[in-house]
């Protein structure tokens, strides 16, 4: 068997990994020139189940790797008004991590470097044969769409399949975490997640990224390299688009978006001010928060998709990559056990749709009430509010 993965994002990558793991032939296809191409985000909530599918995946000292370079947070999440009186309090029940997004990138792509090309771009397919740009084409035996929330795949295959803007747009940046800042964070800041709310429906995000010991160090006993990286406070700023008054926030500087921010702020607690004041505003991008509508399971072939490219979600779950990550052990362990190929994607989809579209409703409803999106359109009409 010869799988095709389209995308070398972490759910692409997971897959790939598993997939070699169990003696499958895989090679993956990713646009981008390499991992660092664009920015993609930062911090990672990583829930059991996605620790477990990473255990599933990937060979014991990666696994290793991955648990010597991820952060424990305090096990809650935490609502403050932009005064920083608290407002809400959620005790979490298990023990979930905190992981850099490049670093674990990084570590996925480990011992799999030759199974995946750059500089890549799919076009389309037709039956098995998927096209790239460049004028090639590759015959596999399953076509795996993991190309993300604007996935050409799932355009092609389930063209029905919706995704919507939410109505919010995000600005990532990160804090470095120093001497000066660190006192910054109180005990309140340093759980799973913490929204600190403001007026007009804006919000402030922040978690933070701490490693068990120098990931560098770590990743030199696995035999593996990892760009350097320092512990930091991802900082997310967040408002609906009509409070920014244009569209054109992903084609601003890291200079101007934090502008934007240290404005916004400029009457909260003197504290957060601070916070926005030392986010480093070239970590700062902008993207805005889209959510994939549910649809009904579909015919099964041998085209098959995971992670954001069939349920993309809002990040109020934070439940993005560990759904991802589930999708490729699961897809793998599918694709391993030797029965028929179609009975096999048949059991995967129809786990993967009720599991990931769980998400997107969780995600979309925890969104609208802290947030401020716009409640998920009902999947049974057409999306009035975009």
């Amino acid at each position: 068997m010869h799988v095709v993965v389209i995308g070398a994002g972490l759910g692409g990558l997971a897959l790939a990994q598993g997939l070699r793991r169990a003696g499958i032939d895989v090679t993956v296809y990713e646009r981008d020139a390499s991992l660092t191409s664009r920015r993609q985000g930062y911090r990672l909530h990583i829930d059991p189940d996605a620790a477990d599918a990473l255990a599933e995946v990937l060979p014991p000292r990666l696994t290793e790797l991955f648990h010597r370079t991820a952060g424990t947070p305090n096990a809650r999440f935490t609502a403050l008004d932009h005064q920083l009186n608290q407002v809400a309090t959620v005790e979490a029940d298990t023990v979930d991590l905190a992981v850099d997004r490049l670093v674990l990138r990084q570590i996925l792509l480990a011992g799999i470097e030759d199974a995946v090309v750059f500089g890549k771009e799919f076009d389309h397919y037709e039956d098995r044969t998927a096209h790239f740009t460049d004028g090639t084409s590759v015959c596999p035996d399953v076509l795996v769409a993991a190309d993300g929330v604007n996935s050409a795949i799932r355009r092609q295959y389930l063209p029905h399949a919706r995704i919507v803007d939410t109505g919010v747009w995000q600005l990532y940046g990160t804090v470095p975490l120093t001497e000066r800042t660190q006192s910054l964070f109180d005990d309140r800041m340093r759980g799973i997640f913490t929204v600190i709310s403001g007026p007009e429906r804006t919000f402030l995000g922040v978690a933070p990224v701490e490693f068990p010991e120098p990931p560098h160090q770590a990743a030199a006993d696995a035999g593996v390299e990892l760009l350097p990286v320092s512990a930091y406070m991802t900082c997310s700023f967040g408002a609906r688009h009509e409070w920014f008054g244009t569209n054109d926030l992903r084609a601003m500087s890291g200079e101007r978006l934090h502008g934007i921010v240290t404005e916004a702020v400029r009457t909260w607690h003197p504290r957060v001010r601070e916070i926005v004041a030392a986010c480093d505003p070239a970590t700062m991008f902008a993207l805005p928060l889209r959510t994939s509508v549910p649809i009904e399971p579909w015919h099964t072939t041998t085209v098959t998709l995971l992670g954001d490219a069939i349920h993309a979600m809002s990040p109020a779950a934070g439940a993005g990559a560990c759904v991802a990550l589930r999708d490729a052990s699961h897809l793998a362990s599918a694709l391993s056990q030797g029965d028929d190929l179609l009975d096999a994607l048949r059991d995967y989809e129809s786990a993967m749709v009720k599991r990931g579209f769980a998400a997107v409703r969780e995600g979309a409803a925890n969104g609208h009430r802290f947030l401020g999106q716009d409640p998920l359109p009902d999947e049974r009409h057409e999306y009035l509010g975009s």
